[in-house]
Formats: C-alpha cells, sequence, structure tokens
C-alpha cells in the first residue's frame, strides 16, 4: 500500500531528527577527527622522507665501497708498476712506466676527493635524518594527544551513536528511494545539514527566507510535498508560535490625605 504524502513527511521528519542528533554528536568531536588524520598523513610523510634519505645514504656508501675498491685496485697497480720500473731496457720504458704510475696517483686522487665529498654529504644527510627526527618525535606527541582525547570522547558517545545509527538505517529504509535521493542532495548541499525544516514565525526554518501564506497553506495541507523556493529545504510543517499576552499590571490607587482645617473660635 502506497504511503500519502503526510507519512512520506513524516517518515523524512524522522530521519532529519535522527541525523541532527548525530550531527551533534559529530560536532561534539569538533575538529579532532580531521587534526587526527592530518598529524597521521604528516607523520608519514616525515618516515617517508626519513626513508628516502637513508637510501640515499646507502647510496652514498655503496659509492664509497666502490671508490676504496678502486683506491685498492690503483695501488696495485702502482707496485707492479714500479716493479717493472727495476727491469727496464731504455728511458722509453721508464717513461711509459712512470705515466702510468703518475695515472694511477691522480685515479686515487680523485677517488679519495670523491670519497671525502660522499662522506660530507651523508653528514648533511644524517643531520637532516635527526632534525626530521626531532619534528617527528613533536608530532606523534600530539597525536597520541588528540587521539587519547579523540578516543576519550568517543567512548563516551559510541553507545549513542550505535543506536542512532541502527535507528537511522530504519528510517532511511521508510524513505521511498525519490526522497531519498532529494533528501542526500540536499543535506550535501546545507551547510547545517538540515534538508527536511518547518516553518517557523512565517519563514523557512533552514535559510530563514519569509514564506508567502499561500504556500504555508500548502504545506499545513500536507497534500504534496513543498520545497523551499530559496534554498530547496522540504516543509515538513508549519509550526505555529502562540505568543503569550503580557500580563496587567494592576494600578494602585493613592487615597489622597485629607487636611482638616482648625476653626478658629
Amino acid at each position: 500500500m502506497e504511503s500519502t504524502v503526510a507519512q512520506k513527511l513524516d517518515a523524512l521528519k524522522k530521519l532529519q531528527s535522527i541525523d541532527s542528533q548525530l550531527d551533534e554528536i559529530k560536532k561534539i568531536r569538533g575538529a579532532l577527527p580531521e587534526e587526527v588524520r592530518d598529524l597521521e598523513d604528516e607523520i608519514e610523510g616525515y618516515n617517508t622522507r626519513i626513508s628516502k634519505i637513508n637510501g640515499e645514504i646507502e647510496e652514498l656508501e655503496a659509492t664509497i665501497q666502490g671508490n676504496n675498491n678502486g683506491i685498492e685496485s690503483a695501488r696495485q697497480l702502482i707496485k707492479k708498476y714500479e716493479e717493472q720500473q727495476m727491469n727496464v731496457r731504455n728511458n722509453r720504458e721508464y717513461d711509459a712506466i712512470t705515466k702510468e704510475v703518475e695515472l694511477q696517483t691522480l685515479e686515487i686522487q680523485i677517488l679519495e676527493k670523491r670519497t671525502r665529498e660522499a662522506l660530507q654529504e651523508i653528514d648533511r644527510k644524517k643531520e637532516k635524518i635527526d632534525a626530521t627526527n626531532e619534528t617527528l618525535a613533536e608530532r606523534q606527541k600530539d597525536l597520541d594527544s588528540k587521539r587519547e582525547e579523540l578516543d576519550t570522547i568517543m567512548k563516551e558517545s559510541e553507545d549513542d551513536e550505535a543506536k542512532l545509527l541502527r535507528s537511522r538505517e530504519r528510517a532511511y529504509k521508510q524513505v521511498e528511494q525519490r526522497l531519498q535521493r532529494a533528501y542526500d542532495r540536499i543535506r550535501d548541499n546545507a551547510r547545517n545539514g538540515l534538508a527536511v525544516v518547518a516553518v517557523e514565525r512565517n519563514a523557512c526554518g533552514g535559510c530563514f527566507n519569509i514564506v508567502p501564506p499561500q504556500r504555508q497553506a500548502d504545506v499545513r495541507e500536507r497534500k504534496k510535498v513543498i520545497v523551499c523556493e530559496q534554498c530547496g529545504r522540504i516543509f515538513a510543517d508549519v509550526v505555529d508560535i502562540i505568543e503569550e499576552e503580557p500580563k496587567k499590571t494592576k494600578r494602585t490607587t493613592r487615597k489622597k490625605a485629607t487636611t482638616k482645617k482648625k476653626t478658629t473660635k
């Protein structure tokens, strides 16, 4: 059996009420969830940076090891050439071997310079790691503190939130799909999360723009779904606010004091 418009509006109103309570719980948490996520991302970034620098240090150490191997090979060649110099037959052979010794000596100097530069670069990178670790430790303290605060708040409200989420699931199913889509779209675009509102004091309960009397009458009848012409929110009903008349205070009348005139004999 198809629901009446009034029943559809009541279902939407109930769903909005549950969502508003859930929004209130989230509001209590404030920006803590976002702050926790931001700190987690920041810490992950620092760890990635440290990991990258460590990888660069390993490459530099491998380069140094390669330089040391090259220096050792050059020294062995120099030793070999020096032994050959003892058995040369002419000046030409002697000069050729001397040139080879000089080339290997120059190679050693170049490799030693590269090693010094690599060691200096390693020191700089280790300083970066130390500075990053200090910042990382501070951020980790902030994260632990905010996580603890968030966990405390969530524990206080987790039972209520779980009940509300179960109620919301049931309430959402009571709303027809066409209205579900409209409701979700309006809520996503609304700052205060209100998709279903009432007309109060002749104005929309969401954007506070004036609602014409005829439109209010249509909302009261609940024969069709009426939306605000300004913000598109769904009107569930009209709330009549009865203003009490101020009590009249009784005026107290003062009796004029009569003075008797003295008669002279």
